[in-house]
């Protein structure tokens, strides 16, 4: 973390001036390699729900959404019915999109036959990628990639939905797999 006589200097990715949380986000979550499967399962379902959306709006019922979902433990999640899906939809707390709720639970149970068949989440996502960080060039960021397309193929074919090669490519910035911070921005390369 940068101390505070060099808050000043310090330059962030642009988007990530625009409110105080999303700033703490940036600083301390966003491009984090990220390699422990559970919180890699979570910010896959998260970066579903804010398909459309701006990603404020579920930084900001993060919280609300580890409660309702069980603190994302796919275990848990993949027992849920339909008396949950309705439980969850009464939830202001949370975004109440019934595909949306549908798909995390459905996406619980695919995680866990992925498991099952001796397949960790984990190494699935960094085996895809390489092993290590992916450094962007140039200060263009994509909506999606050749990557993104073949992961979200991938999971797709292995009972995954709303994992759109756009939605994927947002999740591989937000854990790390794909370093994309501004040029200038402190967190490049880190």
């Amino acid at each position: 973390m940068p101390t505070q006589e060099s808050e000043t200097t310090m330059h962030r990715c642009t988007w990530a001036d625009s409110d105080p949380l999303m700033s703490a986000y940036h600083d301390a979550e966003w491009g984090v390699p990220e390699r422990d499967s559970r919180a890699l399962w979570e910010k896959l379902m998260l970066d579903g729900f804010q398909a459309g959306l701006a990603w404020i709006t579920v930084l900001r019922k993060r919280d609300a959404f580890r409660e309702a979902f069980a603190g994302f433990d796919p275990e848990a999640v993949a027992k849920f019915g339909d008396a949950d899906v309705e439980r969850l939809m009464l939830n202001p707390g949370i975004i109440r999109s019934r595909a949306k709720i549908v798909a995390t639970i459905g996406n619980a149970r695919a995680y866990l036959a992925m498991q099952a068949a001796g397949e960790d989440f984990s190494g699935f996502v960094w085996g895809m990628a390489g092993g290590a960080p992916i450094v962007s060039k140039g200060s263009a960021r994509p909506t999606k990639t050749a990557l993104s397309e073949e992961m979200s193929k991938a999971l797709k074919a292995r009972g995954f939905k709303f994992v759109g090669p756009v939605i994927v490519y947002a999740w591989l910035q937000a854990v790390g797999v794909v370093d994309d911070h501004d040029a200038a921005c402190f967190r490049r390369h880190r």
